[in-house]
């Protein structure tokens, strides 16, 4: 969206990381309603990945995509939940320093998954593992 002078009139962007004045070219207009009163304009950052948000932004307003989301965001959501709010201490460092710290959410992570995994039968044999059907 390209940044706009106080009187309403649309300013092409700048390269990102540069300051500029929004300053109006068209004199002798009504100043907009709800726009910056000052008539130095104001100064405003556009970060250097704004193109890149901008496509993301685009690829989430499709349709499919929101779907997909949609489908898969619950169960994702739900487990990290579990994780966060259970007796593990997924909210609490139980250990000092954040190599620990990581180290042993990996192992609360491990451990989630391979109880999920013994809920499903998986077991591992001659020909590797196996999920139980049925």
């Amino acid at each position: 969206m390209p940044s706009r002078c106080r009187r309403g009139h649309p300013h092409a962007r700048w390269p990102p990381r540069r300051d500029r004045r929004v300053r109006c070219r068209v004199r002798g207009l009504p100043v907009a309603q709800g726009v910056h009163p000052r008539e130095s304009g104001r100064t405003i950052r556009i970060s250097p990945y704004e193109a890149h948000l901008a496509a993301g932004r685009a690829r989430q307003a499709d349709p499919v995509w929101k779907a997909d989301y949609r489908a898969t965001r619950p169960k994702v959501e739900r487990k990290i939940g579990h994780v966060m709010r259970r007796r593990h201490g997924g909210r609490r460092a139980r250990v000092r320093g954040q190599v620990k710290v990581a180290a042993d959410f990996g192992l609360l992570a491990a451990a989630v998954n391979l109880a999920r995994l013994a809920v499903l039968g998986a077991a591992y044999g001659a020909g590797g593992r196996a999920v139980a059907t049925g």
